[in-house]
């Protein structure tokens, strides 16, 4: 009888089922990692930021922008009013983007160029006229410097809400910086969470703003730049925990201290530990 040189085809099958288990097995660890990697480096990103905007504010006697450009409140729908500031800091694109969120997709454009994320893995892209910058982070604006006289900002206001400096107290707990799915938001204790987690929010000025900064990238959390630097990664319930202006109650509806009960929040919110 001759040597066999080869597998039978039973001997074949049995092989590729074996391959077939080991990927089924590893594969959902190999994801895992693979998302850690993106929250180690989205988390970094916001570190690096965190260096721009100390750079930034130590050469403006510790005080943030004014939410102005050039002199006017133009600019303010595209997000310019911070983009140009913080841009001749932050050249560097890939900072601009969440390894999660790096390509921007357009969903009903309005005639002004504008392109909020669709998803929480889309990026933003800024008005086209004004250089169509892509992100898919966002400055919380209660840290605008708010020009003497004005009452608002944009319709946001009170002027007394606003903390134009770092220079305060509790700063552990201010937010500066985060994920986002538009180029800035104004968020109140009062806001509500979308119902929908998987699709784009409102995005209208005064209209529930706390949506625009509650995007759902890191398995229910998100990662944040707080006022003295340090940036971590939260829950996206804790989002109502954090000081976002000077008047922000954050024990207010949407918090544990203040009776939000594990069925008051949207279904794609209530898998998620509390805080």
């Amino acid at each position: 009888m001759g040597k066999r040189t080869g597998f039978t085809l039973i001997e074949l099958l049995v092989v590729i089922a074996i391959i077939a288990l080991l990927l089924s097995i590893l594969m959902p660890a190999l994801q895992r990692v693979r998302s850690q990697a993106r929250g180690v480096a989205c988390k970094s990103n916001l570190h690096q930021w965190g260096l721009v905007f100390a750079l930034y504010t130590q050469d403006n006697d510790g005080y943030f922008y004014s939410g102005h450009l050039r002199g006017s409140s133009s600019g303010m729908g595209g997000g310019e009013w911070w983009r140009e500031c913080m841009w001749p800091l932050s050249r560097e694109k890939k900072m601009w983007l969440c390894p999660t969120a790096t390509k921007y997709r357009s969903i009903s454009p309005d005639g002004s160029g504008r392109r909020p994320a669709a998803t929480p893995f889309d990026a933003w892209r800024a008005d086209e006229s004004t250089g169509g910058d892509e992100g898919s982070y966002a400055p919380n604006g209660w840290m605008c410097n708010i020009p003497a006289g004005l009452a608002n900002l944009w319709g946001r206001g009170p002027a007394e809400y606003y903390w134009r400096t770092h220079q305060v107290r509790g700063t552990f707990n201010i937010p500066v910086f985060t994920e986002s799915w538009w180029v800035d938001g104004w968020p109140r204790h009062t806001d509500e969470p979308f119902e929908l987690g998987d699709r784009t929010p409102l995005l209208g000025p005064n209209v529930q703003e706390m949506q625009r900064l509650c995007v759902n990238r890191h398995g229910g959390a998100q990662h944040c730049l707080f006022a003295d630097w340090s940036a971590r990664k939260v829950s996206i319930k804790q989002l109502w925990t954090l000081k976002w202006h000077r008047q922000f109650e954050t024990n207010g509806p949407w918090t544990m201290a203040g009776g939000v009960q594990p069925n008051d929040w949207p279904m794609w919110l209530r898998k998620y530990r509390e805080y």
